[in-house]
């Protein structure tokens, strides 16, 4: 266990966390999903971001570089493909938003509870997403020139790194998750009108942004 790269693992987990940190659409996500669907749910989309930063992370670690560059060269298509869902998921917040006088009662903290079902959907929706971030892609695929990191430094250090990295990632996503969850139980109804209308309206320009990238417009 001493020859565990402690060291390593810390400076992944830093990195991880930086590169979640930049306020995009999965943090937005994120953030209305707690609000307006309760800490699992949120919680759900959290760790669901965190599994695919390990999973793109886990392919730089390990050396895969013939993937990772398939993945590159492809950032288009994985651009259009999670354009649309973006702007899916931005179209619903809106639809949410002119729904939401009939679902809740007038405080956030006495709206109806979230159905169990929902944690999978926002699990695995999260995943996707995630996973055809065209950012993501591009992040990963240079990351570990920082902390220097190489497939010959073994499976150990390439371990480590994963590990560290995807804590540092799921870290900041349940940061967001504590910070909303905490908020949601005082927002009045209003407030959560214009959540899903702000959030829907920003998923939908994050979508638009990256159809417009991925079509090459």
């Amino acid at each position: 266990m001493s020859d565990f790269p402690f060291g390593l693992m810390a400076s992944a987990f830093a990195l991880g966390f930086f590169i979640a940190m930049p306020v995009g659409p999965i943090s937005l996500l994120i953030l209305r999903r707690t609000v307006t669907g309760g800490l699992a749910v949120g919680a759900a989309t959290g760790f669901g971001a965190a599994i695919a930063d390990s999973i793109y992370a886990a392919l730089a670690a390990f050396g895969l570089s013939a993937v990772t560059a398939v993945l590159v060269d492809q950032a288009h298509w994985l651009g259009i493909i999670g354009g649309l869902v973006l702007v899916w998921l931005g179209i619903g917040g809106l639809r949410a938003a002119g729904r939401r006088g009939d679902d809740l009662p007038t405080a956030a903290g006495g709206g109806a509870m979230v159905k169990v079902g929902s944690v999978i959907p926002a699990f695995a929706s999260a995943v996707g997403l995630t996973l055809t971030n065209p950012l993501t892609v591009i992040s990963f695929a240079g990351a570990f020139a920082g902390i220097g990191l190489a497939a010959a430094a073994g499976p150990v250090a390439a371990t480590a790194t994963v590990i560290g990295l995807g804590l540092g990632s799921l870290t900041w996503q349940l940061a967001i998750v504590a910070a909303a969850g905490g908020a949601r139980h005082w927002l009045r109804l209003a407030v959560l009108v214009w959540i899903d209308r702000l959030s829907g309206i920003v998923l939908v320009i994050f979508g638009a942004s990256a159809l417009w990238h991925g079509l090459g417009l």
